[in-house]
């Protein structure tokens, strides 16, 4: 009866489904039985649990795959899972929409050290080889009138298990559905398929407008000093506030910082918890509640005002890009050895200083911006974001498998790199002290989000944002000021315990540039006020 009624192509997709069920869904259930105990009182809902998931995605399979392309389909599917399960496995991660948006923006450096021995071997054993078998032993379809009667049979009795796995605990599913949204984000492969179809229906949407959209129109300079702005800006990369010894971190890791008259501005939260969100969110005028890469991608960015108005803009970069943040300025790309001078394992953040003084000598009499993109505290691979004399937090993690190494290796090579963003930092202050006689210089650093080392099971970042741990989302940001700069520290040092986010970059740069616009109105009203309070 069986037989007649499920052909022998759905019935293999019954056994894909299982197979993907075991091997590609333990950060699932270690989530799942966190939040439900093993006990008496939640074997009945945890099994309950357990058949949902199969049998939806048993049903999710089912309706997407059709005769000859099924085979395709699973293989794609099985293979995809098999990269999914990995890294939710190993780093705690959620493959969503913005996850997969960093993903495509990694280049293949990034990529090459995610590659370890457990993700290759993990890559064989789940992917590839259950791809093989899903080639060779899928059956053909029986035809199309053979394959819907038995879709229709198959699907019909999967919707109404799923009704009987549900009802007699329909209270708990409410509370489930409601408050433990993370744990359904684990599940493999209907969460990662369902941010894939989301990413590629993103993807081709049609472009509601190709002209870029002008911001802050309304720009006019108001500064009365007569030397010329210059400032660096730089944008860090995956450090967190509270392993910033200028925050309270017990350890030392801001040793030059510490040494000189800067403010380390202690509440600061990031717009996203990726570079391929927060840096083009951070220079955005859009609000992180409305903002998305399309959008903030087709308005102009405060780089865009700023040049507008007469200053002199470059771009360094020692990242991956600037998320098309510089696309209409200068860009010069520092990863390169043919560029950046000071290269060893890695081409290091400090080489993005070489040649700005002949920089700045040819444009005497403008104002200039210099933006200096950090490789930072970019992860997993910490022991390579620094030379070796600065590894004073012993032993480290000289590994990007994270599996590998002890908890405290981890935070050694990581606090190492913090380490290293200290040292260069304190020479971006050095650099322009030089020219704090002829120009108004000034500093400002602040990074594009956090990073997870460990805590509930979690690494590295990119968490969504409702649900992200404060690791991910609470950056560092870190200003000087020099001598003739209108903002002055001690008037700063009023705001260092002020909540700021990188909503307020856009106002602040334009603010530091002595610009007006309406646009910043409420900002400069909220400024003054607590001012005035203090």
């Amino acid at each position: 009866m069986y037989k007649k009624l499920i052909s022998p192509q759905h019935s293999f997709i019954l056994v894909v489904t299982l197979f993907l069920m075991v091997v590609g869904n333990a950060a699932f259930f270690k989530s799942l039985i966190a939040t439900y105990p093993l006990n008496a009182a939640n074997i009945p809902f945890l099994l309950s649990v357990t058949a949902f998931f199969i049998i939806a995605s048993a049903l999710f399979l089912i309706v997407i795959c059709h005769g000859s392309v099924t085979r395709w389909l699973l293989v794609l599917i099985v293979f995809a899972a098999s990269q999914a399960a990995y890294f939710m496995d190993v780093y705690g991660v959620v493959i969503d929409v913005d996850m997969l948006e960093n993903v495509m923006q990694t280049d293949a450096r990034e990529a090459g050290e995610l590659i370890s021995f457990g993700f290759v071997l993990r890559t064989l054993m789940f992917g590839v080889i259950p791809a093989y078998l899903i080639l060779k032993f899928c059956p053909k379809s029986e035809g199309i009138g053979r394959e819907l009667k038995s879709k229709l049979a198959l699907a019909s009795v999967l919707i109404l298990l799923l009704i009987l796995v549900v009802a007699p605990f329909t209270s708990q599913y409410a509370s489930f559905i409601r408050e433990h949204k993370t744990i359904r984000f684990y599940s493999n492969p209907i969460y990662f398929s369902y941010s894939v179809i989301s990413y590629v229906s993103k993807a081709f949407e049609q472009p509601e407008n190709t002209t870029l959209i002008s911001v802050a129109e309304d720009t006019q300079r108001v500064g009365v000093n007569h030397k010329n702005e210059l400032m660096i800006l730089v944008i860090g990369e995956t450090a967190r506030a509270d392993h910033f010894s200028l925050n309270g971190y017990q350890r030392q890791t801001n040793p030059e910082l510490s040494q000189l008259p800067i403010i380390s501005f202690k509440s600061v939260v990031s717009c996203g918890t990726s570079t391929a969100i927060s840096v083009p969110c951070m220079f955005s005028s859009l609000m992180r509640e409305n903002f998305d890469i399309k959008s903030g991608l087709a308005h102009e960015n405060v780089l865009d005002v700023l040049s507008r108005n007469g200053v002199d803009i470059l771009w360094r970069d020692n990242n991956s890009d600037s998320k098309g943040v510089a696309k209409r300025m200068t860009f010069e790309d520092f990863k390169l050895p043919s560029i950046n001078p000071v290269c060893d394992d890695e081409c290091r953040d400090i080489g993005m200083l070489s040649g700005l003084d002949q920089y700045i000598a040819a444009r005497k009499g403008k104002d200039m911006l210099i933006v200096l993109h950090q490789m930072g505290n970019h992860g997993p691979a910490y022991y390579k974001r620094y030379p070796k004399d600065f590894e004073k937090f012993t032993p480290t993690c000289k590994t990007n498998d994270f599996g590998k190494c002890s908890n405290e290796e981890i935070v050694n090579a990581y606090d190492n790199a913090i380490l290293y963003t200290d040292y260069f930092l304190a020479n971006v202050i050095k650099f322009l002290q030089k020219y704090d006689a002829d120009y108004e210089t000034a500093m400002l650093y602040v990074s594009d989000h956090g990073e997870s080392l460990g805590e509930y099971g979690v690494y590295l970042h990119g968490a969504p944002y409702a649900l992200a741990p404060k690791a991910q989302t609470h950056v560092p940001a870190v200003a000087w000021f020099g001598k003739n700069f209108h903002v002055k520290l001690a008037d700063a040092k009023l705001f260092e315990n002020k909540a700021f986010s990188h909503d307020d970059l856009f106002c602040a740069m334009l603010t530091a540039f002595e610009m007006k616009t309406d646009s910043c109105a409420v900002w400069k009203t909220a400024v003054e006020q607590h001012v005035n309070s203090h």
